[in-house]
């Protein structure tokens, strides 16, 4: 089991991600720049969970890690991961960030001068080991459905073949089974915007849909 630092654990997608790895036995610690409000988001979780779930800073909660997940707004990615960047080295660094806009007409992607919000972390966070997944599970969907999510998969891609397979490892706490390793960490830029497609699909159907890989051998 893994110790597990969520940056942005007082969100939605935290707090839901926050209660399936917690579920699952690793030991969580969720993190914000108020150490009160992650105090407060952890015992929701524990209490939904029914573990113990630790609420830090955000540079508490990395340094209590072996892996971390980022899971803030895109507009405050780049400013977080920066200062964090020391306390990130060596670190399996999850990125869940999706860049999206909305408008009129719905969401749609914003564009990233690295190519994906994943990309703009390695860069800020040289020396971490940064992995992107996550970015198409709902974050109601972590919170509320009973069970795992076996409906959909986890694409997970980076450069560095061991934090991927951790990655994937982790990824059964929410679906069931292992996630899809989907290649380098450039494909980041197709995964995340992914999402606003989602988005309006779920909006023109009421639904919670997911993406599920066919075709795989599944053990």
């Amino acid at each position: 089991m893994s110790r597990i630092a969520i940056v942005g654990g007082t969100g939605a997608m935290g707090r839901g991600l926050g209660y399936r790895f917690a579920a699952a036995g690793h030991e969580v610690a969720l993190g914000s720049r108020s150490s009160e409000r992650a105090a407060t988001s952890a015992a929701e979780v524990a209490d939904h969970a029914g573990t113990p779930v630790d609420g830090r800073s955000n540079t508490e909660a990395v340094r209590f890690a072996d892996l971390v997940v980022v899971a803030v707004p895109y507009d405050g990615h780049a400013a977080l991961v920066g200062s964090l960047a020391a306390d990130l080295a060596g670190r399996v660094v999850v990125s869940c960030v999706n860049p999206l806009g909305f408008d009129r007409r719905g969401a749609f992607a914003l564009e990233v001068p690295d190519g994906s919000a994943a990309e703009e972390a390695e860069r800020l966070a040289p020396e971490a080991r940064v992995v992107g997944a996550f970015h198409t599970v709902s974050a109601v969907s972590l919170w509320r459905h009973e069970g795992p999510l076996d409906h959909e998969d986890v694409l997970v891609c980076g450069d560095d073949e061991g934090a991927n397979a951790a990655v994937a490892e982790l990824a059964a706490a929410v679906t069931g089974r292992p996630g899809v390793l989907a290649g380098p960490l450039r494909q980041a830029r197709l995964l995340e915007p992914l999402t606003a497609v989602l988005i309006s699909v779920n909006k023109r159907y009421r639904a919670r849909t997911g993406i599920r890989i066919g075709g795989l051998p599944r053990s």
